[in-house]
Parts: structure tokens; sequence; C-alpha cells
């Protein structure tokens, strides 16, 4: 089956299709070209299914499946930051660098060298003009500086419940057993498998 990613984001690209081997997953642009969706909703399920929605409507084609996905980090010490704003947290075009370092300087205005912070991934699947969302979290703790250099995001910050290595320290294969996507994806493979 083909699927249509409704982002641009290089690194959910990649995680995508190692996360789905045996299909074939393109991204929006390749149909479309170039396209950006106002993510102005205020919730993960919100901008997810607006993406979703948005670049399904733009596509024409009713057979097409298009999965979207809307995903952050969110640390409750901090108000419950970066939360929705995690990819653009330092500003609109702002980089995984900047934005790790606005968390960084935010966690140390508390003084918080390390604190519970969790991931929220929700897809959006939109088939045939209806909506389906799946959500999957992975909690565990931010610190206050980058460590190891996999993954992407915060990923050199956030150590998951169980471990004592970052994300950025303990790389992919480890990541994809438990992360908040793998959760969510699992969850949305199942949802396909009904409606397909």
């Amino acid at each position: 089956m083909r699927i249509i990613l409704a982002t641009g984001n290089k690194g959910k690209i990649e995680e995508f299709k190692k996360l789905l081997p045996n299909e074939e997953v393109i991204t929006f642009k390749e149909i479309i070209g170039d396209y950006e969706v106002v993510e102005d909703k205020d919730t993960f399920q919100g901008n997810a299914l607006k993406k979703a929605q948005e670049i399904y409507e733009k596509i024409g084609d009713e057979e097409a499946i298009v999965i979207s996905d809307d995903s952050g980090i969110t640390v409750p010490d901090i108000n419950n930051e970066p939360g929705i704003y995690s990819a653009r947290y330092a500003g609109v075009n702002a980089n995984d660098k900047e934005n790790n370092a606005k968390l960084i300087s935010k966690l140390n205005e508390k003084n918080l060298e390390k604190t519970p912070a969790y991931y929220t991934a929700c897809i959006a699947i939109i088939y045939k003009g209806y909506p389906y969302t799946v959500h999957g979290w992975m909690h565990g703790e931010v610190i206050n500086k980058e460590l190891g250099s996999g993954g992407f995001g915060y990923d050199p910050m956030f150590i998951p419940t169980g471990f004592d290595k970052t994300l950025g320290e303990l790389g992919y294969e480890a990541k994809k057993d438990f992360s908040h996507r793998t959760k969510a994806l699992n969850l949305a493979k199942k949802v396909l498998d009904v409606i397909l």
C-alpha cells in the first residue's frame, strides 16, 4: 500500500520509513510540491488532523491514505512547555540545536538538572475522507545538557524510563521498540488493518 506522509520533517520521514518497511512511504511534496500547513490548533491531535485533512484535500484522490503526526515533548515543571510548540520552541524556523538550547536555559532558570518529562505523538489518518487518530506516549526525564548524537529533536536531552542514557546515546535501534511514535504507529497499523 502507498502511504502519503503529511510532513516535511526529515527525521520523521526516516522514522516512518523504518517503521513501515513493507509499505511504499512517500511525502506529500513528491505529489504536490512545496506547501505549508499552518499548525494553529491547541492540541497535538488538532494539529495532526489539520495537516492530514489539508494534504488529503490538496492531493484530491479519495483513495489516498494520508498520515500525519504531531508530536513533542512536555516538561510539567516548566509550565508544560514546549508541548505543541516543540518544533518551533525557539522560533518559527528554529533548528533542533536552537530548540534544545532554549529548553536547557528554561531548565537552568529553575535550577533543574533533571526533571520528569514525556513525549506525545498523535498520528492522524485520512482515508476516503474519514479521520482517525491514535496516540502514543514515552515517559522519562529531561536533562539540562545534550548527550549523544543519535535521533533528532530533543532526543539528546531525554532519558527514557528504565534507562540511564539519553535517546541520543541509545540510538534508533533501542528507541524504535518503545518510542511514542512507535506506540502510536502500532495503533495506526491496527486502524489501517480495519479500514483497508
